[in-house]
């Protein structure tokens, strides 16, 4: 089993800044990829952001540019700084990882991300 642990968010105004983490223990033999997804009121989920092992990453099209997504493999950490923020930004972020085959999320948790004046 793999607990997921977050931190983090807040409220914060339009064009600033917040940095996320999300560490990752348990039963973890090699972390595969590591992300994020979020989901506003009202919204489906969203993906957000993913870094492989090997440090690559990809990002949906509404934060290139803006958010930087990082991992500490020796930590099992995931990291996401968020610059620029919008108010449509708003939404609760869940960080997943993949230690293959399976996927754990921290679903049921997140940490709430607030932009606005």
């Amino acid at each position: 089993q793999v607990q997921l642990v977050e931190s983090g968010g807040g409220l914060v105004q339009p064009g600033g800044s917040l940095r996320l983490s999300c560490a990752a223990s348990g039963s973890i033999a090699s972390i595969n990829v590591m992300g994020w997804y979020r989901q506003a009121p009202g919204n489906q989920s969203e993906f957000v952001a993913t870094v492989t092992s090997g440090g690559s990453t990809n990002y949906a099209d509404s934060v290139k540019g803006r958010f930087t997504i990082s991992g500490d493999n020796a930590k099992n950490t995931v990291y996401l700084k968020m610059n620029n923020l919008k108010p449509e930004d708003t939404a609760v972020y869940y960080c997943l990882v993949v230690v293959a085959p399976e996927i754990y999320s921290s679903w049921g948790q997140g940490t709430q991300v607030t932009v606005s004046s």
